[in-house]
């Protein structure tokens, strides 16, 4: 089996800072990496560490994938490429685990044994096989419903709206906090750290030609799990008949008329948004 391509997108949150999503495809892989947003000064040359992770992950995972690496091996060697650039470019160690560029993923790559979903964090994969039902990969609803709440309740003790921005001395300790638990317990992103290709979560699903994959970071997949305009079926649906871009001013009409999170709660206005749309052949 191979992917085709049918549609592609990708929003940065802020046209006036860098996207910190990235996406990668090719016949034999797609790809969709989340940096996640600094908390504070970056370690890495260029505007944001988080851009950096996201764009350098995506494209060493398809470098490996090409070698003719399956999938978890090309993640070890992706992510070991990763830790040796961070030691080599950094500024200096970091001296909290929050400093640390990390990003979610969803990696989808068909095989013999049908297509093999890797990721980390709150990328997804939604897959549409017919009449079925769509299939979610992916704990991104879950995910989403615990931050909105998080959200809402740092708002209402700091008295801000939630969506003030991560940068804000009432939000930042808390968020670094949490941060500082990357890389423990269950909790593993894509870093610089190879031991955590050990910890990626795997799927591995029987599908067969013309089933169409959506591979979505969170802030694209907020149409549905946190604004509650589509279902996953009926996002899959409207990806395939109206197209991504379309999607996409929506996505950015809902978040214009709630600026302040106070309808739907969450730390930013507009989150960068990126969506792969594919066909296996």
């Amino acid at each position: 089996m191979a992917l085709e391509l049918l549609d592609s997108l990708s929003l940065p949150g802020d046209p006036a800072k860098p996207n910190e999503d990235a996406f990668g495809h090719d016949a034999n892989a797609a790809v969709v990496l989340d940096g996640a947003t600094p908390l504070g000064d970056g370690l890495m040359p260029g505007p944001s560490d988080a851009a950096w992770i996201a764009q350098f992950g995506a494209r060493r995972l398809l470098a490996h994938l090409r070698d003719g690496n399956g999938a978890r091996k090309a993640l070890r060697g992706a992510l070991a490429d990763t830790q040796k650039s961070f030691e080599a470019l950094r500024r200096m160690p970091p001296q909290e685990i929050w400093q640390t560029p990390c990003a979610s993923m969803m990696l989808a790559v068909p095989g013999e044994e049908g297509v093999e979903f890797l990721w980390y964090g709150d990328c997804a994969a939604l897959i549409r096989s017919g009449d079925a039902a769509v299939t979610v990969v992916g704990e991104t609803f879950d995910k989403r419903a615990a931050e909105a709440i998080r959200a809402k309740e740092i708002g209402k003790a700091k008295n801000l709206s939630p969506a003030s921005g991560l940068s804000r001395p009432e939000f930042i300790g808390s968020l670094r906090t949490a941060r500082n638990h990357i890389n423990s317990g269950s909790y593993w992103l894509f870093s610089p750290e190879e031991k955590a290709a050990s910890h990626v979560s795997r799927r591995v699903i029987r599908l067969g030609p013309g089933v169409a994959l959506l591979l979505v970071s969170d802030g694209f997949l907020a149409l549905a799990s946190d604004y509650g305009a589509y279902s996953a079926d009926s996002l899959m649906a409207a990806a395939l008949s109206k197209g991504l871009k379309a999607l996409g001013a929506e996505l950015r009409a809902i978040e214009a008329s709630d600026p302040g999170g106070d309808t739907f709660a969450r730390f930013k206005k507009s989150d960068d948004a990126t969506a792969l749309l594919l066909k296996l052949t």
